[in-house]
C-alpha cells in the first residue's frame, strides 16, 4: 500500500479548460475565413458525399491508450484532402466537425469528451483552412496543389495532437502528457501515408471520375490491410506482454515479489485501471488484497470491486464477469454501477480443484473500450500461471520455515538460533554481553518410558510455551534439539544472565497438568556469555552445552560455563590418537543397510555405513569419528577406507550374481579435496566395479551451503558417471528449485519427515512436496527411516520409489548380510537376472 499523498486528480469535466479556447479559435479562424474567402460556403450535394465518407474514414483501424485514454488511428485525413480540393473553405469546417460530432456520438462519449474533441476539430479545421487561404488558389494537381494541402494538413494534426496533449497534462500529469508525445510518432506517420493516398485519389479523380469505382475497391482493401495489421498489433503485443508477465512471475516467485510483479503487469496488459489480487487467510499466511491503480505508483489495500463478487468466485470456482456482452451474474451489475465501476472479470485461481484466490481486472481504459471474451481467456492464463507461482512460492517459503523451525513446538531450531547469534556476536554494544541460556528438560525419558512419547510431547509444548511467555521479548527462543531449548538476548552482565536464568527456571518448574496427571518437571540451565566464553556461534553453543550438561550432575541447577568444563573436548583430542590407530589396524567396520523399492519390494543397493567399536569406550558415534577426523587431517583416509570395502563388496555381490549398488556418505570437506574425484576414477578401476553402481550421499548442507565451492567436484564426480545424492533434505534451508543446478541425481527426504508421515499432516505435506518436485526435476526419491507399514503405504501413494529404514533391516555387518540375503532375497528373481526381490518385509 502506498502512503504518499497525491494531488487532487482533475475529473474530466476540466477538460472545458480546454475546449474553451479551442472554441474561441475555431470562431475567429473561421471570421477570418469567411471575411478573406471569395465564396466561403457552397458545393452541398458534394459536402453531404464527404460527409458519408468522413463518417466512415472515423472508423478506428488502430486505438492506443494512453493512461486512462484512447487515441485512435483512423483513415480520416483521406476525405479531408478531397474536401479542401473540392469544397469552400467554410463548408470544410462545416463539414469535418459535424463529421466528429456524429463519430463520437455514435461511440457514446461522455459529454465533456464529445465536446472537446468536437472543438479541436473544428479549431484544427478552421486553423487549416485559413492557412490554405495564404497560399495561391488551387488549380490543378500538381506538386504546388500538394504542398499546399499538405500544409493545411498538417497544421491540423499539429492543433489536434497539441489539444489532445494539453487535455492529458491538465488531467492526468506531465506523465500522461508525455505519452501521448510518444504515440506521436505512429499517428503523424500515418497521417503522412493518409494524406499522399488522398492526394493519389485526387489525381485520379482529377483524370476521370469513373476512377471513384476503382478508388473505392482500393479504399475497402486498404481499411482491411489497416485492420489486419491492428488486429497483429495487438496479437504481438498481447503475446509479448504475456511472455514478458510469466517470465517476471516465475523470477518474483523466488524473490518474494510476486504480488508487486504481478499485479502491476496485469493491470497494464489488461488495460485496464484496476487490478486486484485477493488470497484469503491460509494457515499462517493472512488474507491479502492488494491493488494496482493506473493513477497510484504503489499497491492499495483496497478493490473497487465488491467482497460478494469474489465470495461468488470463490464458492463456485468459475469466472464472473460484468460488463458490455459478457456478463455471466447480472445480479452484480448495480452495485458495480454504484461503485462507478463499468467493466469486471473475476478470475479464480486453482491449486488443483481448490480456488486459492482470485485474480480481477475492473475498468477497461477508453470510454468505447470494454472487456471481450477474448480478455476473459487472457486473464485466465495469466491466473493459472500465477496460480502455480504462489503455490510454488507458498510451498518454498513452507519448506524454509520448517527448515528453520521446530515441527513440535513452532520455535526456531538449533539452526536458527546458531545463525541468530552469528549475527548477535557481529555487532559489539558496549556495557552488554551476548547471553545464551541452555535449558535441559530433567526426567523427560522417564515421562516418556512411563506415559508415552505423547505425554512427553506435550512437556515440551508446554516447556517452550511457558519460554515464550516468560522469556523478555527482546529475547529469541528456540528449541536445540530433543529435550534443550535456548534463549539468546543482550543483558548488561553475565550475572545478569545467571539471574534471568535462575528466574525463568522457577517459572517453568510449576505444575504442568495433562488430563487427570500432575507433572513436575524441572530443568538444568546452562550459560554462557559474548565475548567473554567464545568469539563466534560455534563456540558459544558448544561451551552452553558444557556447561548445560554439567548443570544436570546437580538436578535443578544453573551453571556458568567455565574453562574447567572441557572434558568433553579433551575426550574428543583422546579419541584422535586411538582413530588413527584403528585406521591402521583396520579396526573400524563398514555396515550395510539395504535400499529397496517400494512399489515392488526389489532390492536396489546398500548404503554403507562407517562403525567404530572402541575398546575403552565402546560404540562411538559415527557424528563424534567423524567429528574427529575433520578436525585431525583423517577424513580422507576414513572416507578411502569405507569407499575400499564399500567398493570391494560390490563387486564380490558381482562375482555372485548379485550385482548390488553401494551408496557412501561424503562429509561437506570432502567436496573442496580437488583431488578426490581422481581417488574415486582409480578405486573403480582397481576393483572394476560400473561408476553408476556407485552413489555418493553430500547432506543438504555440504552440497547447498550458499557457495559454488562444491560445484567443481560434483561435476567431475558426474562426468565419471558415479551418482549423487543429497543427503537429509529438508532440515536445511534451501529448495528443490536450488537442486535443478546442481549435477546430482537423487534426493534422500530426511528421517524426521517419513517418520512423522503417519501422524502430522506438515510431514506428509512436505515429503509429498518433495517427492512430486523432484521427480518433476528428473530426480529419484529415497526415503529414509521407513520403520512401519503404514508409513510404507502413504509413500507408496505418494509415488516415492525407493526407501530404507528398520522396516526393512537395520545396518548389518558384512556377514549378518549374507544371512539377511539368505532369508530375505527370493532366489528366482536373481537365478532370472532381475533386481534381487525381497520374499518377507520383517
Amino acid at each position: 500500500m502506498t502512503g504518499r499523498d497525491h494531488p487532487r486528480r482533475r475529473s474530466s469535466e476540466d477538460a472545458w479548460i480546454i475546449t474553451a479556447p479551442m472554441a474561441l479559435v475555431a470562431v475567429a479562424c473561421a471570421t477570418v475565413t469567411a471575411l478573406v474567402a471569395e465564396h466561403p460556403v457552397g458545393r452541398w450535394p458534394q459536402a453531404v458525399l464527404l460527409l458519408v465518407l468522413m463518417v466512415v474514414a472515423g472508423l478506428p483501424l488502430l486505438t492506443l491508450v494512453v493512461r486512462r485514454q484512447t487515441v485512435g488511428v483512423t483513415l480520416a485525413e483521406l476525405p479531408l484532402v478531397l474536401a479542401l480540393f473540392f469544397l469552400p473553405p467554410l463548408t470544410v469546417v462545416l463539414v469535418h466537425t459535424l463529421a466528429s460530432l456524429i463519430t463520437h456520438l455514435r461511440h457514446r462519449f461522455a459529454a465533456p469528451k464529445v465536446w472537446f474533441n468536437v472543438a479541436r476539430v473544428a479549431a484544427g479545421t478552421s486553423l487549416a483552412v485559413l492557412v490554405l487561404q495564404a497560399f495561391p488558389p488551387l488549380e490543378g494537381v500538381g506538386p504546388r496543389t500538394w504542398l499546399s494541402i499538405s500544409a493545411a494538413v498538417g497544421t491540423f494534426m499539429l492543433v489536434s495532437m497539441t489539444s489532445v496533449t494539453a487535455v492529458h497534462v491538465l488531467l492526468h500529469g506531465w506523465q500522461a502528457g508525455w505519452g501521448v508525445l510518444r504515440s506521436t510518432r505512429t499517428v503523424m506517420l500515418t497521417a503522412a501515408i493518409n494524406v499522399s493516398v488522398g492526394l493519389i485519389m485526387l489525381i485520379l479523380l482529377r483524370s476521370s471520375w469513373w476512377s471513384l469505382l476503382l478508388l473505392a475497391a482500393l479504399g475497402a482493401g486498404f481499411a482491411l490491410v489497416y485492420r489486419s495489421y491492428a488486429q497483429f498489433f495487438r496479437q504481438h503485443r498481447t503475446l509479448t506482454d504475456l511472455y514478458e508477465l510469466t517470465r517476471a512471475v516465475v523470477e518474483s516467485g523466488q524473490s518474494g515479489t510476486l504480488a508487486d510483479v504481478l499485479i502491476g503487469r496485469v493491470r497494464a496488459l489488461m488495460q485496464a485501471e484496476y487490478a486486484t489480487l485477493w488470497l484469503p487467510a491460509q494457515g499462517r499466511h493472512p488474507a491479502t488484497l492488494l491493488t494496482a491503480r493506473i493513477d497510484d505508483p504503489g499497491l492499495l489495500d483496497m478493490a473497487p470491486v465488491p467482497q460478494a463478487l469474489r465470495d461468488k468466485v470463490r464458492e463456485t470456482g468459475r469466472t464472473v464477469a460484468v460488463g458490455h456482452g459478457v456478463t455471466t451474474d447480472g445480479e452484480f451489475r448495480a452495485r458495480l454501477t454504484q461503485q462507478r465501476v463499468k467493466d469486471a472479470v473475476v478470475v479464480p485461481l486453482r491449486s488443483g480443484p481448490v480456488v486459492i484466490g482470485t485474480l480481477e481486472v475492473a475498468n477497461r481504459l477508453g470510454d468505447g473500450n470494454y472487456f471481450t471474451s477474448a480478455d476473459i481467456a487472457l486473464v485466465e492464463t495469466v491466473a493459472a500461471h500465477a496460480a502455480v507461482a504462489l503455490e510454488n512460492s507458498r510451498l518454498v517459503d513452507r519448506l524454509r520455515h520448517d527448515a528453520d523451525h521446530d515441527t513440535l513446538t513452532k520455535l526456531p531450531n538449533r539452526r536458527r538460533i546458531s545463525a541468530a547469534v552469528a549475527e548477535a556476536v557481529k555487532i559489539a554494544a558496549p556495557g552488554e554481553v551476548v547471553a545464551l541460556l541452555l535449558f535441559d528438560v530433567d526426567r523427560l525419558r522417564q515421562v516418556n518410558e512411563s506415559l508415552g512419547h505423547a505425554a512427553g510431547d506435550k512437556v515440551l509444548v508446554e516447556v517452550a510455551q511457558r519460554l515464550r511467555v516468560c522469556a523478555p521479548s527482546s529475547a529469541l527462543v528456540g528449541r536445540a534439539g530433543g529435550d534443550e531449548f535456548l534463549v539468546t538476548l543482550r543483558l548488561e552482565s553475565a550475572e545478569a544472565a545467571l539471574e534471568l536464568a535462575g528466574q525463568l527456571r522457577e517459572q517453568i518448574r510449576d505444575e504442568m497438568v495433562f488430563d487427570a496427571l500432575t507433572l513436575d518437571v524441572d530443568t538444568a540451565v546452562g550459560v554462557a556469555v559474548h565475548p567473554e566464553h567464545g568469539s563466534d556461534a560455534q563456540a558459544l553453543l558448544q561451551r552452553v552445552d558444557l556447561a548445560a550438561t554439567a548443570a544436570k550432575a546437580v538436578p535443578g541447577s544453573v551453571q556458568l560455563y567455565s574453562p574447567g568444563l572441557e572434558s568433553r573436548s579433551l575426550r574428543r583430542l583422546d579419541l584422535a590418537g586411538d582413530l588413527r590407530r584403528a585406521l591402521d589396524d583396520a579396526a573400524l567396520e563398514v555396515y550395510f543397510q539395504p535400499k529397496v523399492t517400494l512399489r515392488d519390494r526389489r532390492l536396489v543397493g546398500v548404503e554403507c555405513l562407517a562403525r567404530w567399536e572402541h575398546p575403552a569406550h565402546g560404540t562411538v558415534a559415527p557424528d563424534d569419528f567423524v567429528s574427529v577426523a575433520e578436525h585431525t587431517g583423517q577424513l580422507g583416509r576414513l572416507t578411502e577406507f569405507v569407499l575400499r570395502e564399500s567398493l570391494r563388496r560390490s563387486r564380490d555381490w558381482s562375482h555372485g550374481d548379485q550385482p548390488l549398488s553401494v551408496s557412501v556418505n561424503l562429509a561437506a570437506r570432502t567436496l573442496t579435496d580437488q583431488h578426490f574425484p581422481a581417488l574415486v576414477r582409480d578405486l573403480l578401476a582397481e576393483y572394476g566395479v560400473p561408476p553408476q553402481r556407485l552413489t555418493l550421499e553430500i547432506t543438504e548442507a555440504g552440497v547447498l551451503d550458499g557457495t559454488e565451492r562444491p560445484i567443481p567436484t560434483l561435476r567431475s564426480l558426474r562426468d565419471l558417471g558415479v551418482r549423487l545424492s543429497v543427503d537429509d533434505f529438508g532440515t536445511g534451508n534451501s529448495s528443490l528449485a536450488q537442486l535443478r543446478r546442481l549435477p546430482v541425481h537423487e534426493v534422500k527426504v530426511d528421517r524426521s519427515f517419513v517418520q512423522g508421515m503417519a501422524t502430522d499432516p506438515s510431514d506428509l505435506a512436505i515429503v509429498n512436496a518433495v517427492v512430486t518436485l523432484s521427480q518433476q526435476f528428473g530426480l529419484t526419491v529415497v526415503a529414509e527411516g521407513v520403520e512401519s507399514e503404514l508409513t510404507l503405504e502413504l509413500l507408496q501413494d505418494i509415488g516415492c520409489e525407493i526407501g530404507q529404514g528398520f522396516l526393512f533391516s537395520r545396518p548389518l555387518p558384512y556377514e549378518r548380510l549374507e544371512t539377511w540375503f539368505g532369508a530375505q532375497v527370493d532366489p528366482e528373481t536373481v537365478a532370472a537376472g532381475e533386481l534381487p526381490r525381497l520374499r518377507v518385509v520383517p
